[in-house]
């Protein structure tokens, strides 16, 4: 089989994204900075990266459909040419010294907008450019420029914002015109024939719930991502809440998530070794009792910076865990379902991760530091459980025998 770098339609696609997700780490930083320098208020710059996340959830069903009825390489370059005006138009904004607080808010919520839509579509596109084989390989890889561009991205942010505040703006705008040429570059149709019958948007919505509540496997993948990633945020929140309040020094506080970061881009890294020496079902099962272990380890930890180490190790193995359960899911779901089954997972997953940091200050209001981890830690157990006794996961098939019809 020809090997995943050597496919033209992947590799352009990953390496535009690799910049495009570069520039959006790099404006996640600049926007709240933007902010306080505007208005001054650490408030008003939590409350724009609030609407920017609250946007993005709710737009993650509608996505989905949208993926799904649309041409997707038409739908991606909507986005990317929406989010390059806007980006555009804010740094001018920047530089002219013109940037007021509504016009942050609409492009933080218009980047959330078009983000929403291009990721999911580019996630469902993946079925059609890499043989379904190949698509745990694909999902880890994805994971890999993820992480490495999170851990770029911030301090590359700051340092553009400091040498002139509309540089990071006017950087993203461009890694927008660099995604916008690599998808146009693609060849290959991004879906395959859809039904000629297509019913409404209500009723493809519908359709799509269906697919994943019916589906045994795709029920265990909800049970086993939400409750993962509502562990692994409220433990890093936690970590940098008590940290905080012990008077840590910010830079110390801001290594913590570089460890954690440095620990999912690693993994990321070793995930295709590891799915090729252990089975979907060892490996799923494996990382959730691993995950369990590592954050009870860091709820003995969590007056230091070291606690952020056992963390990184939970965030280790999990794109070895991401790359098994979405490319398995990318091989049974058929072409024509993929943006819309994605986007429930979606939402499921991150719905939970945003409730975890509220509940994560409570748990450490009312009790302590270590049982909050230990909470979270107990949830993680949750997501073990479910991947130990949950028959579609014992049962599953190697991808090439499970590919659903295209």
């Amino acid at each position: 089989m020809t090997s995943l770098w050597r496919n033209r339609e992947f590799t352009l696609l990953w390496t535009s994204q690799c910049l495009s997700d570069l520039g959006g780490a790099i404006a996640l930083l600049a926007i709240p900075l933007l902010v306080l320098e505007v208005t001054g208020s650490a408030v008003q710059a939590g409350a724009v990266g609030t609407a920017a996340q609250v946007t993005k959830l709710v737009c993650r069903l509608p996505a989905g459909v949208l993926a799904d009825r649309f041409n997707r390489r038409r739908a991606m370059l909507a986005c990317d040419v929406i989010r390059l005006i806007a980006f555009v138009a804010l740094a001018v904004a920047v530089a002219a010294g013109q940037a007021a607080l509504p016009a942050i808010i609409v492009v933080a919520v218009v980047d959330a907008i078009c983000g929403s839509l291009f990721n999911t579509t580019e996630h469902a596109s993946l079925r059609s450019i890499v043989p379904a084989t190949q698509l745990p390989d694909a999902v880890a890889r994805n994971e890999a420029r993820s992480y490495g561009t999170s851990l770029a991205g911030p301090p590359l942010g700051g340092l553009l914002f400091g040498w002139a505040h509309a540089l990071p703006f006017l950087g993203n705008a461009l890694s927008y015109l660099a995604s916008l040429i690599g998808v146009a570059l693609i060849r290959k149709p991004l879906q395959a024939e859809r039904p000629a019958d297509q019913a409404g948007h209500t009723a493809a919505l519908l359709e799509g719930l269906r697919f994943v509540f019916g589906n045994p496997f795709l029920r265990a993948v909800l049970l086993i991502a939400a409750p993962l990633n509502f562990a692994l945020y409220g433990s890093i929140f936690t970590i940098i809440v008590t940290l905080q309040k012990h008077g840590v020094a910010p830079g110390v506080i801001g290594l913590t998530e570089t460890i954690v970061s440095a620990g999912g881009l690693i993994g990321a890294l070793a995930a295709p070794a590891l799915l090729r020496r252990l089975s979907f079902a060892t490996l799923i099962r494996g990382l959730g009792w691993a995950a369990t272990l590592f954050l009870t380890v860091s709820a003995l930890l969590t007056m230091s910076v070291a606690a952020a180490v056992p963390v990184a190790l939970a965030i280790f193995v999990g794109p070895a865990c991401n790359a098994a359960l979405f490319g398995y899911q990318a091989a049974i779901t058929p072409d024509h379902l993929q943006g819309r089954v994605l986007s429930v997972i979606f939402l499921v997953a991150m719905s939970a991760a945003a409730a975890a940091p509220l509940l994560a200050g409570v748990f450490v209001t009312v009790w302590s530091p270590t049982t909050s981890v230990l909470i979270f830690a107990a949830a993680v157990s949750a997501s073990a459980v479910t991947a130990t006794l949950a028959p579609a996961i014992r049962d599953m098939r190697p991808i090439g025998e499970s590919a659903a019809v295209r």
